[in-house]
């Protein structure tokens, strides 16, 4: 049977699984991943992270407006590849697609199946659980459903971690692990695990206003919020200052105490400043 395999994948969580999987010697035939689309302030088109791979490391790369694309299904339909891959790619894959190659279609899901299905598994284990991990499924047709094939939980060096931090660290071992069990998986000497799906949980979409503080809230809950939006979409307060009432974006904290104590912090139209020195140039006295 031939190795051949397809990688779907999007975020920089896809390139450092990609990394992994290289560095081990399992290198893609093709690359799938979103079209590029406007990020920043000026709302340039930007390439997803994964082109960016895809383009250093020569290998070939689609970018399908949709998964559920005829064209797509027939492109790969027509090239005996042995498995497919998928890491955060971002987009829902139709059943006729997963289904496509010989080995089926895997996926790394950075939390502890079946807890933290959804979109945003990294996020909502910082802001709900004491622990993480990574797991790797065969994917079937519903969200995050499909039977597990290899489980880690990962210890952190700290916890709540910082939404930027656990992302790689959790990117690399799902990496790793992946790349322990496809050789096995390819040689039929793994067995599946149905999920136990009465003990699911599911996280939500992130909206900007889901990041939102109340700085005379619990300090624990609080110290969560800015640490698991870290990144995206950063937590924010609104706060009085001598010019009146300001947004605050609050980038690091940590707690002494059992008091929140704000250590990074961007005020709007300002670049990053400790909040020491935010306090003696805007606040009041």
């Amino acid at each position: 049977m031939n190795n051949k395999f397809v990688f779907f994948g999007t975020s920089k969580f896809s390139t450092i699984i990609l990394d992994e999987l290289k560095e081990r010697g399992f290198i893609p035939a093709l690359i799938i991943t979103q079209e590029d689309k406007p990020q920043g302030r000026h709302m340039a088109i930007t390439p997803p992270p994964v082109k960016k791979w895809a383009i250093e490391n020569n290998i070939p790369f689609i970018q399908p407006a949709t998964p559920k694309n005829p064209s797509l299904y027939s492109k790969l339909k027509t090239q005996n590849y042995s498995l497919f891959i998928v890491a955060s790619y971002g987009k829902i894959i139709p059943k006729n697609i997963l289904d496509i190659p010989e080995k089926q279609t895997l996926n790394v899901h950075p939390s502890l199946l079946p807890r933290l299905r959804g979109p945003s598994p990294i996020q909502s284990a910082i802001l709900t659980e004491e622990k993480t991990g990574v797991t790797i499924i065969r994917l079937d047709e519903e969200m995050d459903h499909g039977p597990i094939l290899a489980q880690k939980e990962i210890p952190t060096p700290e916890w709540p971690m910082y939404a930027t931090e656990l992302e790689i660290l959790l990117a690399h071992e799902g990496g790793k692990l992946l790349s322990e069990i496809i050789p096995n998986w390819i040689n039929g000497e793994i067995k599946e695990t149905p999920q136990n799906h009465e003990e699911a949980t599911y996280c939500k979409k992130i909206k900007k206003e889901d990041a939102f503080i109340d700085l005379s809230g619990e300090a624990k809950l609080n110290l969560r919020k800015i640490r698991g939006y870290a990144g995206w979409p950063n937590a924010y307060t609104n706060i009085e200052t001598k010019n009146g009432p300001l947004r605050l974006t609050i980038k690091s904290a940590h707690i002494d105490n059992e008091i929140l104590v704000l250590d990074q912090v961007i005020p709007t139209g300002k670049k990053e400043m400790n909040f020491k020195d935010f306090e003696r140039g805007f606040l009041l006295n």
